[in-house]
């Protein structure tokens, strides 16, 4: 499978989210040949730390028995923000891959970028814009049916 699969299996987790009230954001984390699927659940639990990312690295942390995941992807519909950036590096994740970018929040770039700072212990490969479009447009979507409610 590719960057494209997964990314469009976490568009379809995300779909799930907004369905449930949640905003649209969907995570899948590729590891040893395994994967761990979430989606956002901040709503529903409530919970403000059940971001799909988190919830995705926590699954694999504890299905796997270990808390590094070196040997990681994790793909998510749209940018990290500060708390899922950090996680990301704390969990040494390899690899990041997203849909969308954020400008209110991202921390990949968009606003800060956690992953270029110089003060953490770990480097992520990051690549963005993976059918960046198709993400936005969930998000858009999302939040203009809020609006109108």
């Amino acid at each position: 499978m590719n960057d494209t699969t997964y990314m469009r299996r976490a568009l379809h987790l995300a779909g799930e989210a907004a369905e449930r009230g949640d905003v649209p954001i969907g995570a899948v984390l590729v590891c040893r040949d395994r994967s761990f699927e979430a989606r956002n659940e901040k709503e529903s639990r409530p919970d403000p730390t059940a971001h799909a990312e988190i919830l995705a690295i926590r699954a694999a942390a504890e299905s796997l028995g270990v808390w590094r995941l070196p040997d990681a992807t994790l793909y998510v519909t749209k940018e990290p923000c500060a708390m899922c950036a950090g996680a990301i590096v704390a969990a040494r994740i390899r690899r990041l891959v997203f849909g969308c970018l954020d400008p209110k929040g991202g921390a990949a770039g968009s606003v800060i970028d956690v992953f270029a700072s110089q003060a953490v212990n770990h480097r992520v490969a990051v690549e963005g814009g993976i059918l960046a479009a198709d993400t936005s447009e969930q998000l858009r979507l999302f939040f203009a049916a809020q609006r109108k409610s």
